[in-house]
C-alpha cells in the first residue's frame, strides 16, 4: 500500500489573512486615538512611530492611514518637498455638513422607529426616557459631566437601532465616528446648555409615543441641526482645532 505524503497547508492565505486582520486592529486603534483626541487635529503622524506605537509592521500601518484618508480622518498635507499625513481639523464647516448627514439618517430610522406596533414604540420610548432622566441629574450635577456624550450618544442609538435596517445602520455607522469628534468636544462644554437637549429628546419621545412619523424626523433632525449651532459656539470660543 502507497501512502501519501501529507500536504503542509499553503502559507499564503494564513499571511493574507494576518495582514489583513493587522491592517483592521491598525485602523481600529488609529481611529480611537483620533476620535478620543488623543492624536489632536493638526498633528503629524509619522508612519513609523505609529508602527511602533501600535506594536505593528509599517505596511498595515501604512494601509490603515490611506484607509482614514478615505474617510477623512486623515489628509495629506504636500509641500514643495514631500507629503506627510496629519489629523484633520475640527472646522465649523465639516461640523455643519456631517450634523446635516447624521440628522437626516437619524431621521429615516426614526419614521421607521415610530412606525412599530405601539407596545414596542412604549417599551423603546421608556428606555429613552430613561437616559433623558441620567442626564437630567446631570444638569443638576456638573461633577458627573464626563457621563454625557455617552449618554447622548445612548440615547441616539437606540432610535437607529429600534427601527433602522442593515443598509441605514451601516450608513449611520459609517458617518458616527467622524460626527464623534465633534460629539465629544461639545458633550465637554455643554452643561449650559443641557436642558436644551433634553426638551428636545423629550419631544422625540413624545412624536414616539404618538407614533408620529413627521414629527419625530423632524425632532431627529432639529435636535441635531440646534446642537450643530451650540457645537458652532463652542469653536467660536475655543477656535477651529488643527487648521492652524
Amino acid at each position: 500500500m502507497i501512502v501519501g505524503k501529507t500536504k503542509r497547508p499553503s502559507k499564503g492565505p494564513v499571511k493574507k489573512r494576518e495582514h489583513g486582520t493587522s491592517v483592521l486592529t491598525a485602523l481600529h486603534q488609529v481611529r480611537e486615538l483620533i476620535v478620543q483626541g488623543k492624536l489632536s487635529p493638526g498633528t503629524w503622524i509619522v508612519e513609523g512611530e505609529l508602527a511602533k506605537r501600535l506594536h505593528l509592521s509599517r505596511t498595515p500601518a501604512r494601509a490603515a492611514l490611506q484607509w482614514l484618508q478615505q474617510e477623512g480622518y486623515v489628509h495629506a498635507q504636500r509641500t514643495a518637498n514631500k507629503s506627510r499625513i496629519i489629523v484633520s481639523p475640527l472646522t465649523k464647516e465639516d461640523a455643519n455638513e456631517l450634523y446635516a448627514v447624521i440628522g437626516r439618517l437619524e431621521g429615516l430610522a426614526g419614521r421607521i422607529t415610530a412606525a412599530l406596533p405601539k407596545a414596542e414604540r412604549t417599551a423603546i420610548a421608556q428606555k429613552l426616557k430613561n437616559i433623558n432622566q441620567q442626564l437630567a441629574r446631570i444638569r443638576n450635577n456638573p461633577s458627573e459631566q464626563g457621563a454625557i456624550f455617552e449618554l447622548d450618544r445612548d440615547f441616539h442609538r437606540l432610535v437607529v437601532e429600534s427601527g433602522a435596517g442593515p443598509r441605514l445602520r451601516s450608513l449611520h455607522k459609517t458617518v458616527e465616528p467622524q460626527v464623534e469628534r465633534y460629539w465629544r468636544l461639545y458633550a465637554s462644554s455643554i452643561i449650559s446648555n443641557l436642558q436644551l437637549s433634553i426638551d428636545e429628546h423629550d419631544e422625540i419621545i413624545g412624536a414616539l409615543l404618538a407614533g408620529d412619523v413627521d414629527r419625530i424626523e423632524r425632532g431627529l433632525q432639529i435636535n441635531w441641526e440646534n446642537g450643530c449651532v451650540r457645537l458652532g459656539q463652542v469653536i467660536d470660543v475655543f477656535g477651529e482645532r488643527g487648521s492652524w
